[in-house]
């Protein structure tokens, strides 16, 4: 079968085509470690994870790079004291590491908790400076780079005379991204607005700062992609993903870095998935629409009526394509939910489920795997796969009540391209019960009961409950409090 990706460049589905036949080099912008990881970046890496998982199960070789980005870079507006890591190094009285490895452990965790299988290679900004360094050299000795006050910009003005062209990701006209850029960020040093930062000079308040050829300063944000991305897949490779906020003007940056260096687009498919509300609303501190990922796995927030497992969030987040914008809600938590519970009934059930040979099915396997995998293969169409493995699930209720009948040979079909295609494609989790949580609910029925017959004085029975509990290895304490139980 052959795979298709919508390719943010063209903007058009194209029949995918490696650099390296059988392989793949795919990087992912990965987080800015100042603080809690938020659903939507959960949202845009799982949306990665699926796709490297796809790529995987489809028979390729994937290199796959998730950076952290660990060093503090100027806001928009200039000013040292908007520095991110800054900001939150004075907020939690921490130094920057300390910032960084908090909250880099956080990302892990969290991503963990979702299932997502981590990259090949998780290179960070502050061990790949002296990289970061050579490439700034290298575009000033070209001259599409310039040095002003101890800070180094690109000049994308000079990168548009060669002929080359400055917007072609985003599709923004040069001639309006001057007319409407303010010089916020160059106060001044810069030749043109639009010129964007490559290294900056650190000012005495600076925390993070490092020796170079211009000075005491640290890298400029879209820097450190191009030196990471190149270091480990090439001077051009076949995929690189992330949120579609970064299109302009991180993408746009790393595209006129990688063509200024090394006469080369650095990439072939530019890949971006779309944004997460919820309650049809943009998820914002600001306005109090917001949540963190602990908290709707926990039910401690304020939207949603209970908790929602991990593997459910996950399932709910695949039902949508990744280029689509995604609505969370307490009712669509619900209704995946419960499609989640049915689709992990299904499989239960299909593994108990007796083969006949003698009968032929009216459900064709064959035709219904080939439209899963046109799914698949379709720009990574999850929720047309999704809709997919529902078919089958109806027929394997259909089994089970004997209105339908499967071969040996189909059913072994059946067993293991649904296994791969849930577990390893879309990365669900079965979700194990509670057995301690169950314990702990059934004793608090048996305990109730036993009340109400010392109420009742209805000794013999409460005595009973008692006796038959202690047998078992539970012991009934009773307390001014209450009757609470020990195992023994």
């Amino acid at each position: 079968m052959q795979l298709k990706i919508y390719n943010s460049l063209t903007g058009e589905k194209e029949i995918f085509k490696p650099i390296l036949e059988g392989n793949v080099g795919m990087y992912v912008c990965g987080p800015t470690v100042y603080s809690n990881v938020h659903l939507g970046n959960v949202r845009t890496f799982l949306s990665f994870d699926f796709i490297y998982r796809s790529l995987k199960h489809l028979g390729y070789k994937v290199r796959y790079v998730r950076n952290i980005t660990d060093a503090g870079h100027l806001t928009d507006d200039g000013n040292v004291d908007n520095d991110r890591f800054v900001k939150q190094t004075r907020l939690e009285k921490l130094e920057p590491m300390e910032i960084v490895q908090k909250y880099t452990v956080d990302f892990h965790k969290v991503l963990d908790m979702f299932n997502l299988l981590p990259p090949n290679i998780e290179p960070t900004a502050t061990g790949h400076i002296v990289e970061q360094i050579e490439l700034t050299q290298k575009l000033i000795e070209r001259g599409f780079a310039y040095e002003s006050n101890g800070s180094v910009y690109f000049d994308v003005l000079e990168y548009n005379r060669r002929g080359l062209n400055y917007g072609e990701l985003s599709k923004r006209n040069i001639e309006e991204l001057f007319a409407n850029t303010r010089d916020l960020d160059g106060q001044g040093e810069k030749k043109n607005p639009q010129d964007f930062a490559l290294w900056k000079k650190a000012s005495p308040a600076h925390i993070m700062r490092w020796n170079s050829p211009w000075g005491e300063g640290f890298p400029g944000w879209h820097l450190e992609c191009t030196a990471m991305s190149t270091k480990y897949l090439g001077e051009t490779f076949d995929i690189h993903g992330g949120g579609m906020d970064l299109k302009f003007p991180h993408h746009e940056c790393e595209i006129a870095q990688g063509k200024a260096c090394n006469d080369a687009a650095p990439v072939n498919y530019w890949m971006h998935a779309n944004m997460l509300t919820m309650n049809s609303q943009r998820m914002s501190k600001s306005t109090g629409n917001y949540i963190l990922p602990m908290q709707l796995v926990t039910g401690e927030n304020d939207f949603f009526e209970k908790p929602f497992h991990p593997a459910i969030v996950r399932f709910c987040f695949l039902q949508a394509h990744y280029r689509s914008v995604l609505d969370i809600s307490n009712d669509a938590m619900l209704a995946s939910e419960k499609g989640f519970i049915r689709l992990m009934e299904a499989i239960k059930v299909l593994h108990s489920i007796t083969p006949n040979d003698e009968k032929q099915s009216d459900f064709n396997l064959e035709e219904w795997k080939n439209k899963a995998y046109d799914a698949l293969t379709d720009d990574f169409n999850s929720p047309v796969l999704i809709a997919h493995l529902f078919e089958a699930v109806k027929y394997i209720f259909a089994l089970n009540d004997g209105k339908e009948t499967i071969s040996t040979k189909d059913l072994d079909d059946l067993k293991s391209t649904l296994d791969a295609l849930i577990f390893d494609v879309l990365g669900l989790q079965a979700i194990e019960e509670n057995n301690n949580e169950k314990l702990d609910q059934t004793l608090k029925v048996l305990i109730e009961l036993r009340n109400q017959a010392r109420k009742s004085k209805n000794f013999e029975l409460s005595d009973q409950i008692r006796d038959k509990l202690l047998a078992e290895g539970i012991e009934l304490k009773d307390g001014r409090d209450g009757t609470t139980y020990v195992l023994n």
